[in-house]
């Protein structure tokens, strides 16, 4: 079976799993990663970049390097390679969870119970949830969901596009050690740099689709479009920015604002200002079947364009022929007589 066709069915597979299974309750490959990369950052850390650059390469390269090894183990076995491809995706995919997390704190938040939603929130994101109010919870939320539809769904299943089950583990465990590492404490300013300007790079075209996807998905296209133009640039976060700010026009609020993370109080601009209302508990829901729509839309972009270019390239093939050498290639070494 072509290499382009184990990823449709091994991609659509997984992602179905996880719709209907979410995240394992225990024993998730992420979870062992993060502390199999604990326990390397104990023993490697300094506060220099050049080891956390080091750290970086042993756990991203070696999740790649194993996946690749699982891969051309089985290259041979199209099934196999297919329950590979599915196990892979349903591992590294967490729109399910995503949405359960978010619905429990709206619900909270319905519910009156402020002590409750701010209990879960640190399950989806890392804000201080003590000095939070109900609105202000129900942002954090919004804005959680946005960038984790993002990170969550739609960079891996690009990622899987472009380098199968390899793409898929290694843009998974770039994205964990930013989250574990790539923040700006003084124990991670240096070490977790490496971490964080991966995260950047492989982010940055899943960023772009889940942005693009928002606009097409969310039944506001102008207001997406024109939030995502007038207000992506102005987030420090590069990947963060787009999926944000054309969430909060596609669902007509604003996001953005002060936030306060591990102590720290940040003060960023605020997206589709000029457009948007305040985000209310209701926007939770409406924010989640929004990425719901696009991990489902990712995954029709990232499989079409798979098989596309897989057809590209046999159609090159075919047209130059069984014997015919490619353009520039030389058949013999003797000139012509």
């Amino acid at each position: 079976m072509r290499a382009d066709r184990i990823f449709a069915y091994g991609a659509t597979a997984g992602l179905i799993g996880d719709l209907l299974l979410g995240d394992p309750r225990r024993g998730h490959p992420v979870a062992a990663f993060g502390r199999a990369a604990a326990g390397v950052e104990r023993r490697l850390w300094r506060d220099h970049r050049g080891w956390g650059a080091l750290h970086t390469l042993v756990c991203a390269g070696g999740a790649a390097g194993g996946a690749a090894l699982a891969s051309r183990a089985l290259r041979r076995r199209p099934a196999a390679s297919v329950a590979l491809t599915a196990a892979a995706t349903w591992s590294v995919v967490g729109g399910t969870s995503l949405g359960r997390e978010a619905r429990s704190i709206g619900g909270a938040l319905a519910a009156g119970d402020l002590g409750l939603a701010r209990e879960r929130l640190p399950h989806l994101c890392g804000r201080d949830p003590q000095s939070l109010d109900g609105p202000q919870i129900a942002r954090a939320v919004v804005e959680s969901v946005a960038e984790n539809t993002s990170d969550a769904v739609v960079g891996a299943l690009v990622w899987g596009a472009l380098g199968g089950v390899p793409g898929l583990v290694g843009f998974r465990a770039a994205n964990t050690l930013d989250a574990m590492v790539g923040h700006r404490s003084p124990r991670h300013l240096r070490y977790g740099w490496a971490s964080a300007r991966l995260d950047d790079l492989v982010g940055w075209p899943g960023a772009r689709l889940t942005a693009l996807l928002a606009v097409a998905a969310g039944g506001r296209p102008r207001g997406a479009l024109r939030a995502w133009r007038a207000d992506a640039a102005k987030h420090p976060s590069p990947n963060a920015g787009p999926v944000e700010a054309s969430f909060a026009g596609a669902l007509g609020v604003r996001l953005g604002g002060t936030l306060a993370y591990g102590g720290r109080v940040e003060h960023r601009p605020v997206l589709n200002g000029g457009a948007g209302r305040a985000v209310e508990t209701e926007d939770i829901e409406r924010a989640v079947r929004l990425s719901l729509r696009i991990g489902v839309l990712a995954l029709g972009v990232s499989v079409t364009a798979r098989l596309g270019v897989g057809a590209a390239a046999r159609r090159i093939t075919s047209t130059r022929g069984p014997g015919t050498p490619a353009p520039g290639a030389r058949t013999s070494g003797r000139r012509p007589t």
